[in-house]
C-alpha cells in the first residue's frame, strides 16, 4: 500500500500543536495546501467527525474521522471509487516539545496508479502542512511564553 510521510520536530509542547492540529476548520490559515474546509459535523474533533476539504489541484472530499487520541492522534479516511486516503496525524511528546509526523496512504484498485500520479504533490503538501503547522505552534508557544514573562 502507497505511502507518504514527512515529520518535524515542532518547540511547543504537545498541548499547543494539538490544539492547533485538532481545530482543522483554521487550516487554511496556516498551510498553504489547504484551501477551505468545512466541518459537517459539530463539536469537538471526535470519531465520526466529517469536514469537506478543498485542496489546490485536488478535487474536493470529504474526510470522516476514523480513528482518534485526544492530544496524539487522529486519522480520517476518504473514500472515493477503487480507492480509499487515510491520511495520519501523530504528536509524541520530545525534550524540547513535539515531533509531528504526518502521512497518506492509499488502497484500494487504483491505489498503485493514484499513487503514483500524486507523488510528488503528496510529498510537496505534506512537506508544506509541516512546515506550515511548527510555524503556527512556534509563534503560538512564544506568544504564550512572552504573556508568562
Amino acid at each position: 500500500m502507497p505511502e507518504f510521510t514527512s515529520s518535524i520536530d515542532i518547540n511547543a509542547s504537545p498541548r499547543i500543536v494539538w490544539a492547533i492540529l485538532a481545530d482543522v476548520e483554521r487550516w487554511p490559515t496556516w498551510t498553504p495546501t489547504v484551501t477551505s474546509v468545512l466541518k459537517l459535523t459539530g463539536g469537538p474533533l471526535a470519531k465520526g467527525t466529517k469536514a469537506q476539504i478543498t485542496q489546490p489541484k485536488l478535487p474536493t472530499a470529504v474526510w470522516r474521522v476514523t480513528e482518534i487520541h485526544e492530544g496524539r492522534d487522529f486519522t480520517w479516511v476518504n473514500t472515493s471509487p477503487g480507492i480509499r486516503v487515510f491520511a495520519r496525524h501523530i504528536i509524541q511528546s520530545t525534550p524540547t516539545g513535539a515531533r509531528v509526523t504526518l502521512s497518506v496512504r492509499f488502497t484500494g484498485l487504483l491505489a498503485p496508479v493514484m499513487s503514483v500520479l500524486l507523488k510528488g504533490l503528496n510529498r510537496r503538501y505534506l512537506a508544506a502542512e509541516a512546515k506550515g503547522l511548527k510555524a503556527r505552534c512556534e509563534e503560538r508557544a512564544a506568544a504564550g511564553a512572552a504573556v508568562a514573562h
